[in-house]
């Protein structure tokens, strides 16, 4: 029998897009365990392939966004993702996800603060992929459409890091317009080896098609390109697995 890649979503209190990216992630091949970070331990990380750190409100951002999910997920887990990483395991982290793998040192250093406006940002943006090799995006074209909701997005970084960080490859997605004032117009960033990715668009709500804000989009398919970003990390990992267990 076929093994199914196997995604774990950790949940914290606040998490609000977790049952969305479990259906994405299942429609694409996965299967998916949404999993309270209090519940979480080594065993269950042994288990996955990919973890997936979800968008919402973790500890609805109090302090900051991700910030107490930051600590509760080094007190529960310890270096648990670290090693996890580097067992060549795959981390994705959307909007808030994205906001705590910056946080927990998985990213290359920076932090996602207040957008320029200052106001809750919801609306769809176009989006660019970098010439960045990334198992993420590799169904993708070189530009596309995602839906943006987050008030803290805007990503900032030591003086000059983030042009460091695009010349070494580490920025898979750029926003096609200044949407929120992020650094280099950076919209995800990834590791060096691509294993880990974090992107402010929550590739979950746009799955189909006709999620999409035009009826008349791309009607020669049935799926959004949020679906074809999940099926490229399935394809990655499902080809390193072995074939029959």
């Amino acid at each position: 029998m076929e093994k199914r890649p196997h995604a774990l979503l950790l949940k914290f209190p606040g998490t609000n897009c977790d049952a969305e990216t479990a259906r994405a992630l299942e429609v694409v091949g996965f299967s998916a365990e949404v999993l309270p970070i209090t519940l979480a331990d080594q065993e269950h990380l042994a288990a996955a392939d990919l973890v997936v750190l979800s968008g919402g409100f973790s500890y609805g951002d109090y302090v900051m966004a991700g910030r107490l999910a930051q600590l509760e997920t080094e007190r529960r887990l310890g270096n648990a993702l670290q090693d996890f990483r580097a067992r060549g395991g795959y981390i994705l982290g959307i909007c808030n996800g994205f906001q705590i793998l910056t946080k927990v040192g998985l990213l290359p250093e920076g932090s996602l603060i207040h957008n320029t406006s200052g106001r809750f940002l919801c609306r769809w943006v176009t989006l660019n992929k970098e010439k960045v090799e990334s198992p993420f995006l590799h169904g993708l074209p070189d530009s596309f459409e995602l839906p943006v909701a987050h008030a803290e997005g805007r990503f900032v970084a030591a003086d000059g890091a983030a042009e460091k960080y695009l010349a070494a490859g580490l920025v898979p997605l750029t926003y096609g317009d200044d949407i929120n004032g992020s650094t280099c117009a950076i919209a995800g960033l990834q590791d060096r080896e691509g294993h880990v990715f974090g992107l402010m668009p929550h590739p979950e709500r746009f799955l189909y098609r006709n999620h999409h804000y035009d009826p008349d989009w791309n009607g020669d398919t049935e799926w959004g390109w949020g679906y074809y970003m999940f099926q490229s990390i399935y394809h990655t990992i499902a080809a390193q697995l072995p074939a029959h267990v």
